[in-house]
């Protein structure tokens, strides 16, 4: 058994199809599907579950996958930490960020990093605020930018508030409140909402500032892009809390939204959020761009 093979049979994991992870491996699918064959002739079991449509972990494959991610990761990690020392930083650095980060120019943080560190490859992923996290703590990812409801924190990892916001209300330029002064829950609780998706951090902030005002809104339309619910709400067909400082871009870019402030609306936290393990050495490099963490 070689690291390529673990390599791979990760990738199968991570894509449940053959085709695809051949894809990110830069291998042909003959080729990825010869070395997983023969990493299940050598461990004696089926790691995966084929079918037309499909493939799925077998029992054995969940067990194999997840020490396989921490060998790789030992194995990655092993050689960051040694071109380290002479002070040449390394290996891979997997980012997340949730869609509405307005703390940071994530663009600009990842184009500084990039001038300091050309030698690291970066990898970016967008999510949800509690999917980055646990994928953190999975080792999946090395660092992410988060935004939860005020009061809370995230869990199982290291973490620095970077910045605290305020939403405000989003309505069409024609809507009745645009060009309000300012507003409250109650005023809007009887409006048509569109909002992110029923569960997420994003829809816990403003479902949670509802819920202490004792008041029942209806969230007639659900999407996870920014863009979605912002071409609704310009269409009159919603209205919606989103943070300021994230969408007040947006409209200023917009004619055909207009931002209210809200005396009671939700509050978020944004977040720097990395793992409780030793940070890696293209972790700490990216800690030190953004002047937050532990130092080497």
């Amino acid at each position: 058994m070689d690291l390529q093979q673990m390599r791979y049979a990760v990738a199968v994991a991570e894509t449940r199809n053959f085709t695809r992870a051949a894809e990110r491996c830069y291998v042909t699918q003959s080729s990825l599907s010869h070395r997983i064959a023969g990493l299940e002739r050598e461990l004696g079991v089926r790691l995966f579950a084929r079918s037309s449509r499909r493939v799925d972990l077998t029992a054995a494959g969940e067990a194999f996958v997840a020490r396989a991610r921490e060998a790789l990761a030992a194995a990655d990690r092993a050689v960051a930490d040694a071109a380290a020392t002479t002070g040449v930083v390394r290996g891979r650095l997997a980012v997340g960020v949730i869609v509405t980060t307005a703390a940071v120019d994530v663009p600009e943080v990842l184009q500084r990093y990039r001038a300091r560190h050309p030698e690291v490859r970066v990898l970016l992923r967008s999510g949800r605020s509690d999917e980055l996290a646990a994928a953190i703590r999975r080792g999946e990812l090395d660092i992410a930018f988060l935004g939860l409801p005020q009061g809370e924190r995230p869990t199982g990892v290291e973490s620095v508030a970077l910045d605290h916001d305020e939403h405000v209300l989003v309505v069409a330029a024609g809507h009745r409140l645009a060009g309000a002064e300012r507003v409250t829950l109650r005023d809007v609780a009887g409006e048509a909402f569109v909002d992110f998706v029923a569960g997420t951090p994003a829809r816990a902030q403003s479902d949670q500032a509802f819920a202490a005002a004792g008041l029942v809104r209806e969230v007639a339309y659900e999407a996870g892009v920014v863009e979605l619910i912002t071409g609704l709400i310009g269409r009159g067909l919603g209205v919606a809390l989103l943070p300021s400082a994230f969408v007040r871009p947006l409209a200023a870019a917009d004619p055909g939204l207009a931002l209210v402030p809200v005396a009671d609306g939700p509050r978020r936290v944004e977040y720097l959020a990395w793992s409780r393990f030793p940070p890696s050495p293209a972790t700490r490099a990216m800690l030190d761009v953004l002047g937050a963490g532990p130092r080497p």
